[in-house]
């Protein structure tokens, strides 16, 4: 089979598209052929080795443990492993497994969930990892709850087109952030406000939210507390830029340290990948309430490409990945 893989750290430069041999379903695990792909934010991290604190979370020290890319999937079952009773072959699926860039990828079977009825199954490679990590960083994290304001940061990106809809579907009133070209994709997403930050500041003093989630990384906590109301919750999601070691990590960290001393909540956020919410997920696509903001699709051929476009910000919604 055709796989997206690379043999050591590095840039888009060290992503080979080789010829593989198809894994194999091992107990518990279901074979997929895979349909879609998508590029998440932790695609670039996996592939750059960096930050260093990821390699040793048991990734890989010098060179990937994993060698083929991708992480969310979809497609339909090819074959099921020992003991695996949720799923047979022929059902369509999506979730989250180690090596998506490829015609076929194995994946655990309590990281998987049957594709919700109406969305495109390349589609819906689009909400597993993006999903979870809006859904929990609203519900979880951040206790949303009716009439509650809330302001998503990166509110274009593959996170936060979901977490706009989402928070929407709780009942919040969301203001979206984003750059001046993505300002009509974020209020078609059913955004209340719009705020482009190339014109416009948005902790400027004048509004205050209840909950601020911040998908973009790279804004300091006191110029993101400015935007709380005084008993008003922050939830870090992810980070990019910093130091090599821990990168965006730092800001959590601080976060963390700083929480104790301070009336707003400070929370760094991590998604859990859990198959209840993944279903979740599903019902929310089958009750009109979320949908994937696809921005294109490309072979895997193109996938190098497409990370690199990911992590310059240049994506509007979730760039798929077609094998």
């Amino acid at each position: 089979m055709k796989a997206i893989v690379q043999d050591r750290y590095g840039s888009s430069d060290v992503l080979e598209l080789r010829d593989i041999g198809t894994p194999s379903p091992g107990s518990g695990e279901v074979l997929i052929a895979v349909r879609g792909a998508a590029v998440d934010a932790g695609v670039w991290h996996l592939m750059s080795g960096r930050p260093y604190l990821l390699r040793l979370m048991g990734y890989g020290l010098r060179a990937p443990k994993v060698p083929v890319r991708g992480r969310e999937v979809s497609g339909r079952v090819e074959a099921v492993g020992e003991g695996v009773s949720a799923f047979r072959a022929g059902d369509e699926v999506f979730g989250i497994c180690e090596g998506s860039f490829a015609e076929y990828a194995t994946a655990r079977q309590d990281k998987l969930a049957h594709k919700p009825a109406g969305l495109p199954l390349e589609e819906a490679a689009a909400l597993p990892i993006s999903g979870l990590t809006a859904l929990q960083a609203l519900r979880d994290a951040g206790r949303v709850r009716p009439g509650h304001r809330v302001l998503v940061i990166g509110a274009a990106g593959g996170v936060g087109t979901l977490a706009v809809q989402l928070a929407k579907a709780f009942g919040a009133h969301v203001t979206g952030v984003c750059s001046t070209a993505k300002t009509e994709l974020v209020r078609g997403l059913g955004a209340d406000e719009v705020i482009d930050y190339t014109r416009e500041e948005f902790a400027d003093g004048t509004r205050h939210y209840d909950l601020v989630l911040d998908t973009a990384g790279n804004r300091s906590l006191s110029h993101l507390r400015r935007a709380l109301t005084p008993r008003g919750t922050l939830v870090i999601i992810g980070g990019e830029g910093g130091g090599r070691w821990l990168g965006g990590m730092e800001r959590i960290l601080r976060a963390a340290l700083l929480n104790p001393f301070v009336r707003h909540g400070l929370k760094g956020f991590m998604a859990v990948e859990l198959q209840a919410d993944l279903e979740v997920l599903g019902r929310y696509v089958e009750e009109g309430a979320l949908s994937p903001a696809v921005q294109y699709t490309c072979p895997l051929a193109g996938a190098p490409e497409a990370i690199d476009r990911q992590h310059r910000g240049e994506a509007r919604g979730k760039i798929l990945i077609t094998p």
